[in-house]
């Protein structure tokens, strides 16, 4: 077995230490999730921690680490006698992301139960894990599926199979860790509840540090067993820590006082449900515990704060994460006074007691009133800024400063045509492993779902030549199906934005950057790939390539400036060049195309020909594409319909890309795909 990485060699990084030490105190804080950039030991952490774990004694022979001085009466491989048990080192399972339901779970042995009528459980990486840590890194790219699998038998201590007629239930007890780089996607707001802390790990920019990791590493490295017997000291004294940490823990008081402060601060910060409450608690209970003390005070009831709460007040995937530190000294503050019995009126223009006004500063675009920027019809066709002003320092000429986004909105369905066999997501239709059976076919390979009407099917007819008796019906490797099951993929969504100048109306480019936003966090919350292609002046740029980062996408769509001429072929054209390298990169992702225009092109020899050129490429490759048309005023020359024509897909207005638009049936993309 190679030698862990000592946890007390790790250099900085206290609050991923701290959070990791937290969970071995007190499981029950419900894990953590450690957000940052490659590189920065968080799988070395998580490794070492195992190794400061206390020994577990567990039942000889059971598969599912049964405690002997209290087995679980539900143990599949029960009921266990009274007996000594042995003592083993706590695990560290790794789910890797590639890791199907079964491997996590369990499954039934199914070609034995059929060919031998012998019903037998093979546990799952969740038994593995009882009693120890489940590591999951990247645990953003997993499975939604498996994910919820996961986050339910850790919050619920128990993992349930409920698959072809057999029902099985295990303990599964575990310290739950994941690890993620948030450039790669994020998980979804109900799935980041679930983890009890998070953390935010960076590398060190200090010298002196970044020298001392490369320095132990590299001493490490070249003598693992000598390096971590320098170590071995250290390591015994904080795993003696965590032994009388968890001796404490019991009897540490958590007052109503302290019970106020966590409310109060849940409530500042606008956490929706009560788990935070609980998880701050809990944590608070366990820093007490860390720190030798049996009485929760105010210092850590912040500390947990800063530890539970970053995760959960992000209202969507474009918010930053993180706490307001002196809002929450604040709300610490006045929740003590009040507990103190302080008859003070409170500011009402304090923390959280002021509203800002609404709209009408410069600031927020209150002055954009009216006039030219309006895009009305003796603006329309300009191709230079909105305006005569001359452009701001540190733009170019034509150029106008990035306009806030809009206000994002629910946004209608967007999908590509046919049946994909892409990544899981929640957009297009797919053959997955996940969703409704649709039919049966012969297994390739191990034998995951089975279609039993379809395996009956096929071995009845040959019962008379395999000499049927009457204990039943003979099956056979070959008459075994596998289900095939169609859920929904992720796509690759390629937004073409147009920021010339006949889209550089504040307010219209406002409610297109809405737009736009709009779709991104509909991507977000799809699962989806996004990139970002923008033209203006006389060229197209790749603003983003292909990413699972919609924050990414995101900052970048409000730092983009507008004006110029319409460049729309070298957009579509640029366009066609990132999605040609994804095919090869990535075959199985279908991408949908998703062109922002108000279909006006200028600059260079015909560039309305050209740019119906370029549509039809992308036609004459079967791209799902959709054309947002953003024209605006009383004369509407059409040409973003044109377009979408051209591009073999569909136009949808602004006002027609809302979920609750009433102003006509939205042109479906998966119906323009059937008539192209």
């Amino acid at each position: 077995m190679s030698t862990p990485y000592p946890f007390t060699a790790i250099v900085g990084q206290d609050d991923l230490r701290l959070g990791l030490l937290l969970n071995a105190v007190s499981p029950a804080v419900g894990g953590v999730l450690v957000r940052g950039e490659k590189g920065t030991a968080k799988s070395t952490a998580v490794r070492a921690l195992a190794a400061l774990m206390p020994e577990v004694g567990v039942v000889t022979g059971c598969r599912f680490s049964c405690d002997p001085e209290a087995p679980d009466p539900a143990c599949p491989d029960g009921p266990h006698e009274a007996a000594a048990g042995v003592s083993r080192p706590a695990r560290t399972v790794e789910l890797p992301v590639g890791a199907s339901e079964d491997r996590l779970v369990g499954a039934l042995d199914i070609e034995r139960a059929l060919s031998e009528g012998v019903k037998s459980f093979e546990p799952g990486l969740l038994a593995d894990a009882h009693r120890g840590i489940l590591y999951v890194d990247e645990v953003n790219l997993l499975h939604d599926h498996l994910v919820d699998l996961l986050l339910d038998a850790a919050a619920m201590g128990a993992s349930y199979v409920e698959r072809e007629g057999v029902s099985v239930r295990h303990a599964a007890r575990f310290l739950l860790v994941g690890t993620m780089n948030p450039e790669e996607g994020e998980l979804r707001p109900q799935l980041l509840d679930r983890f009890g802390l998070t953390v935010e790990v960076a590398a060190s920019r200090e010298t002196d540090l970044r020298v001392e990791v490369v320095r132990r590493r590299l001493a490490y490295d070249d003598d693992p067993v000598g390096f971590a017997a320098r170590w071995a000291g250290e390591e015994a004294a904080l795993r003696e820590r965590i032994t009388a940490a968890r001796a404490l823990l019991p009897r540490v008081v958590l007052g109503d006082g302290v019970l106020r402060q966590i409310a109060a601060t849940c409530a500042a910060f606008e956490v929706d449900g009560m788990r935070a409450d609980i998880v701050m608690a809990r944590t608070a209970t366990a820093l007490a515990a860390w720190a030798g003390r049996d009485e929760v005070v105010e210092d850590d009831v912040r500390q947990a704060a800063l530890l539970a709460l970053p995760h959960r007040r992000r209202r969507n995937p474009f918010d930053a994460p993180g706490l307001d530190e002196e809002k929450l000294d604040d709300t610490l503050r006045d929740a003590a006074d009040e507990e103190g019995g302080g008859d003070e009126d409170p500011d009402p223009d304090g923390p959280g007691g002021g509203v800002p006004p609404q709209g009408g500063g410069p600031d927020e675009g209150g002055t954009d009133g009216g006039g030219a920027d309006e895009g009305g019809p003796g603006t329309e066709g300009r191709e230079e800024s909105g305006s005569g002003d001359a452009p701001p320092p540190g733009l170019g000429a034509g150029e106008q400063r990035p306009v806030r986004s809009g206000e994002p909105f629910r946004t209608k369905m967007l999908s590509v045509p046919g049946l994909g066999e892409g990544a899981a997501g929640r957009r297009s239709r797919a053959r997955t492993e996940h969703g409704r059976t649709t039919g049966s076919r012969r297994p390739e390979g191990a034998l995951t779902k089975l279609h039993l009407a379809a395996t009956v099917q096929a071995a009845a007819p040959h019962q008379r030549a395999r000499g049927r008796s009457g204990r039943g019906l003979v099956v056979r490797r070959d008459d075994l199906r596998q289900a095939t099951r169609e859920g929904r993929e992720g796509n690759l969504v390629l937004f073409v934005v147009d920021a010339s100048g006949s889209m550089a109306a504040r307010r219209r480019m406002s409610a297109v950057k809405g737009a736009v936003m709009s779709l991104l966090l509909d991507a977000y919350q799809r699962r989806d790939k996004v990139g970002l292609v923008t033209f203006r002046g006389r060229d197209a740029e790749v603003a983003l390539p292909p990413t699972s980062s919609v924050d990414a996408a995101a900052a970048r769509l409000e730092t983009l400036p507008t004006g110029g001429r319409t460049p729309l072929a070298a957009g579509l054209l640029k366009a066609h060049d990132v999605l040609r390298v994804e095919r090869l990169r990535d075959p199985s992702r279908r991408a949908l195309l998703v062109v922002v225009t108000d279909g006006r092109a200028t600059g260079g020899v015909d560039p309305v020909a050209l740019a119906a050129r370029a549509g039809r490429l992308h036609a004459s490759e079967g791209t799902a594409s959709v054309v947002v048309d953003c024209e605006s005023g009383i004369v509407r020359l059409g040409l973003a319909a044109q377009l979408a024509r051209d591009l073999g897909g569909s136009a949808v207005t602004l006002d027609e890309l809302r979920a609750d638009s009433i102003a006509g049936l939205v042109k479906d993309i998966t119906a323009a795909g059937r008539a192209a």
